[in-house]
């Protein structure tokens, strides 16, 4: 009998005579857990040691990915208490990068992150306003992590 899947995200689905539904239940629960507000912790390429309290963590798989990871380079890797599961994402699909506090955003082959911008500095005339007006902006910017410095 074949797993019944979400067309997006591969979550599971329950069947009419299943047995053990909570066991399905459960797992798609902790899918939607790590991919609604995705926040990672990191991008990695060697899968870190974790615990029970981990449960649901996420991190995003960057190049190189050895071990369990290996072969899964832009994939998020979902740790579920004694094992990964991996998402594979979706055009448009955007993270919150926890260590860097910043967003990406999957643009159908490779993650985007945010731009590195600096402050305002240096010139020959300062206009205190307009630096004012762009610093602010760009404080802003990076609070929602479409930025960062």
């Amino acid at each position: 009998m074949a797993v019944l899947q979400t067309t997006r995200f591969n979550l599971p689905l329950l069947a009419v005579s299943q047995a053990q539904k909570e066991v399905t239940h459960n797992e798609a629960l902790v899918r939607i857990d790590a991919l609604l507000h995705t926040m990672i912790e990191s991008v990695l390429s060697v899968p870190p040691t974790l615990n029970e309290s981990d449960i649901g963590k996420c991190w995003l798989i960057g190049s190189g990915a050895v071990g369990e990871w290996a072969g899964k380079f832009v994939q998020l890797a979902i740790w579920v208490g004694n094992d990964w599961r991996f998402i594979n994402p979706i055009e448009g699909m955007r993270l919150r990068l926890r260590d860097e506090q910043s967003d990406a955003v999957f643009d159908g082959n490779n993650w985007v992150f945010a731009p590195i911008i600096d402050d305002p500095s240096g010139g020959n005339i300062i206009d205190v306003e307009v630096r004012q007006a762009m610093t602010t902006l760009l404080e802003h910017l990076r609070s929602t992590g479409y930025v960062t410095r």
